[in-house]
């Protein structure tokens, strides 16, 4: 393989002054600090995680408990991809418990992208470099705190497989296109974007090393060959699924419901998901030390690149830039592609590699205060939350098994401060929408929300519980039951808000301890408090509809 010389160093001493770099206590100490963090909370602030809990805990098991049978199906045919969790859940979760698989799913979600990377950038450059500690620190971004389990855990299949494809490189070609075949297949079931990102990660090792293949025709013509080998493995799968597939992912009905980032702000926002969790500005902080070894060392001259995954990178940072936001009933596509443009970016390059060990140890100094400092606010992040899960608890105890809960929320205005930081990420999205769901497996409750959606889940919802259900939702303002406006504004996409105080039993009111900017804490007349834990309120619902028209409250104004 034509690899890149490495520079010498400026001043060139002796050899035995360059120092052996190592990576791997770190690393070790990364993994286990993770696991710890995921043993010690349950249920952190990650924004989709509390569904996909109820969801494996139903796949589990628990759909055959009273009365889920009466509620959920399970249909293998409503889709083909983005069911890795799914299928693990039907396989292993009998054996292992719901809990227990779901934590090794989160956990597999936050470690396996960034060793995926350490993995490819070892192959590549060979050694324990310091820099590969600083890839830890894509651990947390966006997608990670917004719950995208398969997707995360499919970034780091993708990057692992492409381990692989480089080491068969140059081998019997027959091998290479099956194991893409193979490849493929898997990364097809967990998550299609995985499927993408090895097909970018492949053609960039396809590319090489140096940029003047470009220059050479019968080169060219070579590397054109390979490509179209590569790619072609890579998507037969993809089509012999896509064929068979009843369902693909929708907007219910919508067409393709496209949402774009239209404007510059938007755009950089976008890329920012790559390094952003709770508080932008700290992530920043604690992220731009690393930023600054890259250029550092490009002045310095010691640095190392891989062409083709520079070349794939660009071409990930360009669909960052251009991807629709939502589309297809999917939301947050754009948040997808800075990511993964991030772990190529850091596979590729190779800062620093020839320092001597007083340079070599303030490198390491840096990168792992950077990555455990990161880490840590990510701990405290999620320990802060803790509180906030125990109420949703405490107020799930008091639902019989069978109720029908509508969950809604106090929407509150901007919250400044830490000490609520845990409740919100990136661009102000609320990390507690779908704590709720919890009253599926904690409560044998029924929530309206669970993910069902057709084309990405085998779970399904049977009549009349359909008539109240969405794929996909969120947690709107509590506003929405005295405001007309708002009522008119969302029942479109949330059918269940019809008719609800005849078609549930009880109402979750989250985040209550915040006033909702409408209404405050306001709520309709017939609803009688359970219980008050704080973060979130029960309120049983009196079918019988008050006798007096109801009275709308001044905020509704807003609200319209």
């Amino acid at each position: 393989m034509d690899r890149i010389a490495a520079p010498a160093l400026a001043a060139a001493g002796p050899e035995k002054l360059i120092a052996r770099q190592d990576s791997t206590v770190a690393i070790v100490a990364f993994v286990g600090l993770a696991a710890a963090l995921v043993l010690l909370f349950p249920f952190p602030p990650i924004l989709d995680y509390p569904n996909h809990y109820a969801r494996i805990w139903l796949l589990s098991g628990g759909i055959g408990e009273q009365p889920f049978p009466e509620i959920y199906a399970v249909d293998w045919n409503r889709t083909f991809t983005n069911v890795g969790i799914d299928l693990l859940a039907t396989w292993l979760g009998p054996l292992v418990g719901a809990d227990r698989l779901a934590r090794a799913l989160l956990f597999l979600a936050i470690v396996l992208p960034p060793l995926g990377a350490i993995c490819l950038h070892r192959t590549l450059f060979g050694g324990r470099h310091h820099w590969q500690t600083a890839m830890l620190s894509l651990s947390w971004c966006a997608t990670m705190i917004g719950g995208f389990i398969n997707f995360q855990v499919g970034l780091g299949m993708a990057l692992a497989f492409a381990c692989v494809d480089l080491r068969l490189q140059g081998k019997n070609p027959a091998l290479v296109f099956a194991w893409r075949l193979a490849a493929a297949l898997l990364l097809t079931v967990m998550h299609l974007f995985s499927l993408g990102f090895y097909m970018a990660i492949v053609c960039g090792l396809e590319f090489s090393w140096r940029i003047d293949i470009v220059r050479s025709k019968p080169g060219l013509l070579r590397l054109a060959s390979r490509l179209a080998l590569a790619l072609g493995a890579c998507v037969l799968p993809l089509l012999a699924l896509y064929l068979r597939a009843p369902a693909l992912p929708n907007a219910g009905g919508n067409g393709l419901a496209l949402a774009w980032n239209d404007g510059v702000v938007l755009i950089v926002m976008n890329l920012l998901s790559a390094i952003t969790t709770y508080v932008p500005t700290v992530d920043v902080v604690l992220v731009l030390p690393l930023m600054l070894i890259c250029t550092r060392a490009a002045r310095a001259g010691d640095i190392r690149m891989h062409a083709g995954l520079a070349v794939a990178a660009g071409g990930l940072l360009l669909l960052s830039c251009v991807s629709p936001r939502h589309m297809l009933g999917t939301g947050w596509i754009s948040w997808r592609f800075p990511i993964m443009t991030a772990l190529v970016a850091m596979a590729m390059v190779c800062p620093f590699a020839n320092l001597e060990r007083r340079q070599a140890l303030l490198l390491a100094l840096i990168i792992n205060l950077a990555v455990f400092g990161r880490t840590g606010w990510i701990g405290w992040n999620w320990w802060l939350a803790q509180k906030d899960v125990a109420a949703v608890e405490t107020v799930l105890k008091k639902l019989p098994a069978g109720a029908a809960v509508l969950p809604l929320e106090h929407d509150s205005e901007t919250v400044s401060g830490f000490a609520y930081s845990s409740r919100y990420f990136f661009m102000r999205e609320e990390t507690f929408w779908h704590l709720p769901t919890l009253a599926v497996p904690f409560s044998h409750a029924f929530v309206p929300t669970l993910f069902t959606a057709k084309g990405k889940q085998p779970l399904s919802v049977l009549p009349p519980w359909s008539e109240i259900a969405v794929p996909e939702g969120n947690l709107l303002s509590i506003g929405v039951l005295s405001c007309p406006a708002m009522m008119q504004e969302y029942k479109g996409f949330t059918p269940y808000l019809s008719d609800w105080r005849s078609r549930f039993d009880f109402i979750l009111v989250a985040n209550a301890d915040l006033s909702d900017r409408y209404v405050g804490t306001f709520m309709p007349a017939g609803l009688t408090l359970i219980e008050d834990a704080g973060f979130a309120k029960l309120y049983a619902i009196d079918k019988a509809i008050p006798a007096e028209p109801p009275s709308i409250p001044t905020g509704c104004a807003g609200a319209s």
